[in-house]
C-alpha cells in the first residue's frame, strides 16, 4: 500500500483565526480573484514576520501556521484563502486541500521534496496548474538561465537535507530548474512597466545571489 502523508501540522490558535477570517472576509465583496487577494492580503497586515515555519525536519507534513508567516506562507496563504473566496469555501478541509494544491509539485505532498522550494519552480509548476499566469515576458522580462543549486550546496541549512536520498531528489530537481528560462524585469524597468500590475499580482523579487531565484515575494 501506498505510505499515507503525515496529519497536517497546526495548532487550535490556527482555527481559531482561519474561523475569524473566513467570517470578516464573509462581509467583505470581492468579484475578482485580484480584489479577493488584496481583501484577503489586508487581513494579515499585522502578522509578524516569522521565518521557517516550514522546516520542521521530516517527515514532511502540510504546516499552517497563521499565527506567523514568511513572505512565501503569506502568498500561499493569501492565494489559498482568495481561491476559497471566489468559490464559496468557507471549511477548513477545503482551505486544507487549496493550500497542498498551491504548496507541493502537481499539488501533492510527497515528502520534502515534492515542496515548490524555489520560487521560479513554484510559479511555473502553479501556472501548470492553472492558478496563476507569469506574465513577466509580456510586460517586458528578458530571458536569463541561471544555476539553481543553493539548497544542494548549502544542505546545512536545511534540517531535512541530512538525509542523503532527499539531498540527491532536490539536487535532480535543482538541475532540472537551471535548464529552464528565467524571465526577470530588470530593475530599471520596473518603475515604467508598474502601469502593467494589476491589483493581486504576485511579485517576487529576482537575486543575483548565486544559486538562488527569488529573495522575496508580495502582493501588488
Amino acid at each position: 500500500g501506498r505510505a499515507q502523508a503525515p496529519e497536517p501540522v497546526c495548532s487550535p490558535k490556527d482555527h481559531e483565526i482561519f474561523g475569524q477570517l473566513m467570517e470578516e472576509l464573509d462581509s467583505r465583496s470581492a468579484g475578482t480573484i485580484g480584489e479577493a487577494m488584496i481583501v484577503t492580503g489586508k487581513q494579515f497586515l499585522d502578522t509578524p514576520y516569522e521565518a521557517s515555519t516550514l522546516e520542521l525536519g521530516t517527515p514532511e507534513a502540510l504546516v499552517v501556521n497563521l499565527r506567523g508567516l514568511d513572505c512565501t506562507t503569506f502568498v500561499e496563504n493569501v492565494l489559498a484563502i482568495s481561491r476559497m473566496k471566489i468559490a464559496g469555501q468557507k471549511d477548513w478541509e477545503s482551505y486544507l486541500q487549496n493550500l497542498e494544491q498551491i504548496r507541493y509539485r502537481d499539488g501533492r505532498l510527497q515528502g520534502y521534496p515534492s515542496r515548490l522550494h524555489y520560487f521560479s519552480d513554484w510559479i511555473r509548476d502553479n501556472q501548470d496548474k492553472g492558478l496563476v499566469k507569469d506574465i513577466t515576458a509580456e510586460i517586458g522580462g528578458i530571458s536569463v538561465v541561471k544555476q539553481i543549486n543553493f539548497m544542494g550546496t548549502h544542505p546545512e541549512l536545511y534540517p531535512a537535507l541530512g538525509q542523503e536520498d532527499q539531498l540527491e531528489r532536490i539536487r535532480t530537481i535543482e538541475a532540472s530548474l537551471s535548464s529552464k528560462v528565467l524571465y526577470v524585469l530588470p530593475a530599471e524597468e520596473v518603475a515604467g512597466r508598474e502601469g502593467s500590475l494589476r491589483d493581486g499580482d504576485i511579485i517576487a523579487l529576482a537575486t543575483s545571489i548565486q544559486g538562488l531565484d527569488v529573495t522575496h515575494t508580495g502582493i501588488a
